[in-house]
């Protein structure tokens, strides 16, 4: 399983390379579109990853530097969660995770589908609106596998699954998969033309294989541990399982990043009078840390900080492939992380000065880098400190192709446009916000103030104490203007503010939102 040619694939990047070189250019793009939109999503990237996030960070992010200094970057924004599944539905879908069966932790790869059939996404409403829409990467969103008795679980019985519901023996249940049958519930039945991905964890889950559409590429036939050392534990191996051949965990993100430039290219081609969406999941910097040959031993935060620096490579090489189609001035890029980082190493801050790490309820779990660059709308080299969350994807690419959501649409989702555009407001955009831990655990943040629901301790699997919740046990509470690392618990000084702020999540849960209904 050899490493995948460097130069060959720089070399397969440059699609429209002899056309620009001859003095013209195939890919010019429409005047007057709508922007693109390109969402790239880093899988645990850390607050204080990148160096202009973080100006003592020891590993080089040159890429997500240069977007920064010619964009906008936010100091305040928030995976809606601390662990990778429920917050790529919040983004796709602008509604809180927690509001479905999954009230703690992740899918799995052979889990049924997350997301409910006809639920409008980010994919979906473009779609509508005329965009070109591509998925490539991570999905982890569970899938409708079919089993090789014919069965295929659906939307419905996925917390049945999840649950284990199901009696021991049942045919239902298990990983008996037909990779020969088309897969449902995915990115091809949620509003995306094309998709290229892996069912959850691209390096660390079962299956390994890439799904093209709605079809498997190749059939997994051997055990993943014919491959890789299955003894260095979390950090150093992926789960048991079956690969399929040619799969190396080592070039997921250079193939993801492959395709969506290949992707970006012929969109422009087949289509210049339509704008595209390129929702790209990368897999790293998230466990296990193997990074490919070029990257391998660049940081000097370990294996996790090479992965870093891969991230930062594949940002850069859309960003380039932009250049070159003439495309950058047409297009909104967005890169953010799915939630926070594990703890770096060498003396590396991974999550800057936050408390906490992945997984946890303390603002290093959840909040991330989030880097907006649109030429002549953004201006250059400004920061935003205005609380936002990754739920706010679709209320504010719909606000951006002035079309007006369904009621029922993104109950969580706040149109963030006049901070990326840096107006400011007599008041913050959002209400509140509501974060949500590994295990289960709520905050809600209401301007300097964040109260932690019934626990007292991380809420998260990263430490020891990451005790699941009681009901009934004492919170926390911080004054995040006075006190933004969280040290100084005001729960048993400050009755009022806990009830406020209680009240609050409990009228989001009761009425089913927390955005305001779109007028527009």
């Amino acid at each position: 399983m050899a490493l995948i040619n460097r130069r060959k694939f720089l070399k397969a990047m440059t699609l429209g390379t002899i056309s620009l070189a001859a003095g013209c250019n195939p890919f010019k793009g429409k005047a007057g579109a709508p922007p693109n939109i390109i969402i790239i999503l880093a899988d645990d990237l850390g607050y204080g990853d990148p160096g202009c996030y973080n100006p003592d960070s020891r590993i080089s992010t040159p890429n997500m530097d240069g977007l920064a200094r010619q964009g906008v970057r936010f100091t305040d924004a928030h995976a809606p969660a601390a662990v990778c599944s429920p917050t790529r539905y919040g983004l796709l879908t602008g509604r809180y995770c927690w509001r479905t069966w999954l009230k703690r932790g992740v899918v799995g790869g052979y889990t049924p589908p997350l997301i409910e059939p006809g639920r409008i996404t980010v994919a979906s409403l473009l779609k509508q609106q005329g965009y070109i829409t591509g998925c490539f990467g991570k999905w982890h969103l569970g899938l409708g596998w079919t089993r090789q008795n014919g069965f295929t679980p659906s939307w419905k019985e996925a917390e049945q699954y999840w649950r284990g519901s199901w009696q021991d023996g049942d045919p239902k249940i298990g990983m008996n998969i037909d990779f020969t049958k088309p897969v449902k519930g995915g990115p091809r039945d949620l509003g995306f033309d094309y998709a290229f991905f892996t069912a959850a964890c691209s390096t660390m889950d079962a299956p390994f294989v890439y799904i093209e559409n709605d079809r498997t590429i190749r059939v997994p036939n051997r055990p993943v541990s014919d491959f890789y050392d299955m003894n260095k534990g979390e950090e150093g191996s992926p789960r048991p399982g079956w690969i399929a051949p040619d799969f190396v965990l080592e070039e997921v993100d250079l193939n993801f990043t492959k395709k969506a430039i290949e992707f970006i290219e012929r969109s422009r081609l087949d289509f210049p009078d339509k704008p595209f969406l390129v929702y790209l999941a990368l897999s790293s910097p998230h466990t296990p840390w193997l990074p490919p040959v070029f990257v391998k031993g660049k940081s000097q935060d370990g294996p996790r900080g090479d992965l870093v620096i891969l991230a930062d490579w594949c940002i850069g090489e859309i960003a380039k492939a932009l250049e070159r189609i003439e495309a950058a001035r047409d297009t909104l890029l967005i890169v953010t992380s799915d939630t926070g980082p594990h703890p770096g190493g060498n003396g590396h801050k991974s999550v800057g000065p936050l408390r906490g790490y992945k997984s946890h309820i303390w603002e290093g779990g959840h909040r991330v880098p989030f880097i907006v660059s649109w030429p002549g709308k953004c201006k250059p080299g400004t920061t935003n400190d205005e609380p936002v969350c990754l739920t706010d994807f679709l209320a504010t690419i719909a606000a951006i192709t002035r079309v007006r959501l369904p009621d029922e649409a993104g109950p969580d989702s706040y149109d963030i446009t006049p901070a990326l555009l840096g107006k400011q407001g007599q008041k913050p955009i959002r209400e509140a916000l509501v974060s949500h831990s590994e295990n289960g655990t709520f905050a809600i943040r209401q301007g300097e103030w964040k109260l932690i629901l019934d626990n007292k301790t991380s809420g998260g699997w990263m430490v020891p104490e990451g005790e699941p919740p009681k009901p009934g046990t004492p919170g926390q509470l911080y004054n995040l203007a006075e006190d933004p690392f969280e040290q100084n618990d005001l729960w048993e000084k400050r009755p009022e503010v806990v009830e406020r702020l209680a009240a609050l999540l409990e009228k989001y849960k009761r009425e089913g939102r927390s955005a305001p209904i779109s007028s527009g």
